[in-house]
């Protein structure tokens, strides 16, 4: 089982699997070192398959050294990572750890291999660390999505040590979770937290989604008042405080025609995909690349729904992780390996089914609300333009978002019952990203990645400097 503390991260845009989870294998890399790292000389970092092809735009590079130097996404100021890569980047040093002083040639020591894709996954890196006597220790991480990262050891093992969890009542099918729900006269949030509440106090649990509850308001906050053009050479124009500064004006009028409240979920879900392009702090839901969906939705129920409440907002994370635990498990959310149907679609599901339940809705209705919003999402390619996560992905989310607020509705009208099930529609899902041609898979080499006007080809997309050059 997922806990949902591994589905909802909080760090840093604009990828959760090539920014994220890069990053969180260098601080991986510097624990497999422990006390060594004082007697490395040079470090090598290997990017392969997908981290490689949109690695550049995605801050792949950048967000590795950050982790080498012992930030971690959690934690980092965003505002000082110019001022955190600028030794590595414009003087040729590197303190690893924030210990070890080495000398590091971007140019040298970050190679590329765009066509070579590592066994297990697309998302392929191996870090190298030269030791002063000339050992070398190397290992291979593979970002597997939504900042989720497997070593070699864990892929050999068909485990992931560090984001499994033995709980009370475990599922892996959204059957095996309505049986229990109904067995133990449950809801999917009161399942989920008592299996939250077995590994981790109920006041951490409660202390933890409240905290990203928050981290998803500012976010929303920060994108509202911020103008400008996005990073990446693409010129895209922010476009959320415009819209904001419009809605305002028009906010209890009645000439929208009813939709007004749509207009502000695309506000909300533009807002906080914006600051993740810039490489602002985001969390992670599940990945990076959808992180607009579910704070979106979260807004559309605080200032639509009557029934609002802190508790309700707990309530929704938790339906939401019990379905992005179930997609996980199940097929993918990396859009590397299934496309933008693990991502947008995932979220769009998750925010469906959260919603379904704060505004009262059955077990059956929540998973019919998260299969309607994951069914209508299927076959969905990852075409970053450029591959930096702002064409079409910004605007992608606002759509979702808009989709899984009518999935929810479309549930509560019914009684729960729907031909295809949640558990088909995930399996779907996986087989369609299977099927899928790599190049629609977070590549950049199809669909609107290379036939959009004014396009930018992938190889002139780099980063002299942080992420506000990527």
């Amino acid at each position: 089982m997922i806990s949902v503390f591994d589905l909802f991260k909080i760090g840093i845009g604009p990828s959760s699997s090539h920014t994220v989870g890069p990053m969180v294998a260098a601080n991986r890399f510097l624990a497999l070192l422990g006390d060594k790292v004082h007697q490395v000389v040079r470090v090598r970092i290997d990017l392969y398959g997908s981290l490689s092809a949109t690695g550049k735009g995605h801050a792949t590079d950048t967000a590795t050294i950050l982790g080498l130097l012992g930030h971690t996404p959690r934690t980092i100021d965003t505002t000082k990572t110019d001022e955190y890569l600028a030794p590595a980047l414009q003087e040729g040093r590197m303190k690893l750890g924030g210990v070890q002083d080495i000398e590091f040639n971007y140019d040298q020591d970050i190679v590329w291999y765009d066509e070579v894709t590592l066994p297990f996954h697309p998302n392929g890196m191996t870090l190298n660390a030269v030791l002063n006597d000339g050992e070398t220790i190397s290992q291979t991480y593979y970002s597997v999505g939504g900042g989720f990262v497997m070593d070699s050891q864990e892929i050999n093992a068909e485990a992931t040590a560090d984001n499994t969890h033995d709980f009370p009542y475990p599922f892996t099918l959204a059957s095996e979770l309505s049986a229990i729900c109904e067995a133990k006269s449950l809801n999917i949030a009161e399942l989920m937290l008592v299996n939250e509440t077995a590994i981790r106090s109920e006041e951490e649990v409660k202390d933890y989604l409240t905290e990203v509850w928050e981290v998803m308001q500012a976010c929303v906050t920060q994108g509202c008042k911020t103008d400008g053009i996005l990073p990446g050479g693409l010129n895209v124009k922010r476009r959320a405080k415009a819209l904001y500064d419009q809605l305002s004006k028009e906010y209890g009028k009645s000439s929208d025609g009813g939709l007004l409240a749509m207009d502000w979920v695309d506000l909300y879900a533009l807002a906080v995909n914006e600051e993740n392009a810039a490489g602002g702090k985001v969390v992670t839901a599940p990945t990076n690349g959808a992180a607009g969906i579910i704070p979106a939705v979260l807004h559309y129920y605080r200032g639509f729904i009557p029934s609002f409440s802190y508790q309700g907002v707990r309530e929704f994370l938790l339906v939401a992780g019990a379905v992005g635990a179930l997609i996980k498990q199940n097929a993918s959310i990396s859009g590397a390996e299934v496309g933008c149907q693990g991502e947008v679609g995932s979220a769009c599901a998750m925010a469906a089914a959260g919603l379904a339940h704060v505004m009262g809705g059955s077990v059956a209705q929540c998973l019919n609300a998260a299969e309607i919003g994951l069914e209508h999402n299927l076959g969905l390619t990852c075409d970053p333009i450029a591959g930096l996560v702002q064409v079409p992905c910004i605007e992608r989310n606002a759509m979702a978002s808009v989709k899984a607020i009518n999935a929810a509705r479309l549930a509560l009208r019914g009684d729960g019952s729907h031909h295809v099930s949640l558990d088909k529609a995930i399996l779907t899902m996986k087989e369609t990203g299977r099927d899928m041609m790599d190049k629609y898979k977070e590549t950049a080499r199809g669909g609107l990645a290379i036939y959009a006007d004014n396009r930018i080809p992938t190889a002139s997309v780099g980063v002299v400097v942080g992420f506000s050059q990527c």
